[in-house]
């Protein structure tokens, strides 16, 4: 795995992902990635410390590790979304376990609304918005980007 501060990506001429997963399903999330590597590899990807761990173990590929989802990771895509630095996220979320971050979580999909980020919350969702040809589209992502 390279790791990547968060400062470091600058490239905006990729799309611009997010991966999160609750402890529930990294797994999940670990086996999705090593089936889209070679789309994530086209990406600028992000990830929360322990979804990136998890999925760096499948992947030998550039993440900029963010921090641990409970303490400041979830926030810290917020604020990615709000600064528009986020073109796409996949957060496989376990909403049957209760989360001690419950709060940043709840933000995270409100803040993804009004941004207009796409947002894949399972497996399925993911397929599908990774296989859309818009997903590569990078004057499609400039629009969201420019927006606001």
């Amino acid at each position: 795995m390279k790791r990547t501060e968060h400062n470091v990506h600058k490239d905006d001429r990729h799309p611009r992902v997010a991966l999160i997963a609750h402890d529930a399903r990294k797994h999940e999330m670990a086996e999705w990635s090593a089936l889209n590597r070679g789309t994530l590899a086209k990406c600028t990807t992000f990830a929360t410390a322990t979804t990136g761990r998890s999925v760096a173990e499948k992947l030998d590929l550039p993440i900029t590790m963010l921090l641990s989802g409970p303490l400041g990771g979830d926030a810290q895509v917020g604020a990615m979304i709000a600064e528009r630095k986020i073109d796409v996220i996949i957060f496989f979320w376990d909403p049957l376990s209760p989360q001690p971050h419950d709060v940043d979580v709840k933000a995270l999909l409100r803040l993804a609304v009004p941004y207009d980020v796409p947002i894949a919350c399972n497996r399925r969702s993911a397929d599908m918005l990774i296989s859309s040809p818009l997903f590569m589209d990078l004057a499609y992502h400039d629009a969201n980007r420019t927006a606001g």
